[in-house]
């Protein structure tokens, strides 16, 4: 056997006990940090139970959703997302939905929704927009920050010592205002001309108004690549288009990348205003590229395929006869060899390892003390 064939599959074996050692592990790492609470902003991303209040007849309001962690939450997931092992890594209580009237806040508030936009209600009507079915959208959670911190803090010196050891996410926010525009039948062109600059004026605002409210650390995550998802993959795959090395519509992937490439210019300006504030890019589309790189490794077997759902090539269907949740919709036997749960979130063993490596990216930069 030549040296080649030997150092081929050592090379293997050091590269899965490096992934097992680094990111299969529940270490605590932001327990350094020593963050006393957590504010998330967002969409479906992060959507802790807030959406499921708003449309108590959802179906991520009951099984199989949650059916991994044994009870359905309200997240879009068969469990946690990646907020939860955030939380958990910090060494805090998962985060409690804001608009769940039982919720005690005691380490800090979950204002994602799901469905929700970047944008307006105004500003979609104005685009000719199908609207989402909350109007929650991210000034609007903005607004219940502002409301929650005031129970505690009205100073805006007081605040920002209160605050000095919170962590804030600010998204994902964005892929919904864009995915009902293409849906619409709007061009990637059009999309990146008239929607991007406002969109991106709107999370900039967001930002800085969660800053001037005391934040001192604000983790701001970009979007992932939606045009490897079920939903998009089913709605957009053509004859005409154009796929990655991995079938993923990368027009798609490309233009989300548009997103986030403007998404860090725009933090690099409010960096310059705000020189006292951690402001961390969170790169999502980075963390799911690592998973794509390593699918196998981490014990995945599909990707583009939804564990919980039926019809087609993706195993999904936009009709909501069809879609997770509904009766007689079949779940995959083993969700943690499938990336996405379904149409278009991740599962929870994905959201495990999308965390792990968001975590290992952002924590140097937190400029946390050991």
């Amino acid at each position: 056997m030549s040296s080649l064939q030997l150092v081929f599959p050592l090379v293997l074996i050091f590269n899965l006990i490096f992934i097992i050692q680094h990111y299969s592990c529940d270490a605590q790492d932001l327990k350094r940090c020593r963050f006393d609470a957590i504010y998330q902003l967002g969409d479906s991303i992060s959507d802790t139970g807030n959406s499921i209040v708003e449309i108590p007849q959802a179906y991520h309001a009951r099984f199989p959703y949650g059916q991994t962690i044994n009870k359905a939450t309200g997240r879009p997931s068969d469990g946690l997302l990646m907020i939860d092992y955030i939380a958990q890594s910090a060494g805090l209580p998962l985060l409690e939905p804001y608009e769940n009237p039982n919720s005690s806040f005691s380490h800090g508030v979950d204002f994602s929704v799901a469905g929700v936009t970047a944008s307006t209600v105004k500003t979609l009507i104005k685009w000719h927009i199908p609207l989402p079915y909350s109007n929650n959208s991210l000034s609007v959670q903005v607004k219940w920050l502002k409301k929650h911190l005031s129970t505690f803090c009205n100073v805006k010196k007081d605040c920002h010592t209160k605050l000095k050891s919170a962590l804030f996410m600010v998204g994902t926010i964005g892929a919904n205002d864009y995915d009902f525009a293409f849906f619409q039948g709007k061009s990637i062109e059009d999309v990146k001309k008239v929607m991007v600059p406002r969109v991106m004026q709107t999370i900039k605002t967001a930002i800085q108004k969660v800053i001037d409210y005391g934040a001192f650390r604000v983790v701001v995550p970009g979007i992932f690549q939606l045009g490897c998802t079920p939903s998009l993959l089913t709605a957009f795959s053509s004859n005409n288009s154009v796929y990655d090395a991995r079938g993923c519509l990368k027009d798609y992937n490309d233009f989300f990348m548009y997103h986030n490439n403007h998404l860090q210019v725009a933090l690099q300006k409010i960096r310059k205003k705000n020189p006292h504030v951690r402001i961390i890019y969170g790169d999502i589309y980075g963390a799911l590229q690592w998973v794509l790189d390593n699918l196998s490794n981490l014990g995945f077997k599909s990707f583009k395929k939804s564990c919980c759902g039926i019809g087609g090539k993706f195993n999904f269907s936009p009709s909501l006869e069809k879609m997770c949740g509904a009766h007689g919709v079949p779940v995959c036997s083993n969700p943690k060899e499938h990336v996405f749960w379904d149409g278009g979130h991740f599962s929870h063993q994905a959201s495990k390892y999308l965390s792990k490596w968001l975590i290992k990216d952002i924590l140097p930069k937190l400029h946390c003390s050991t």
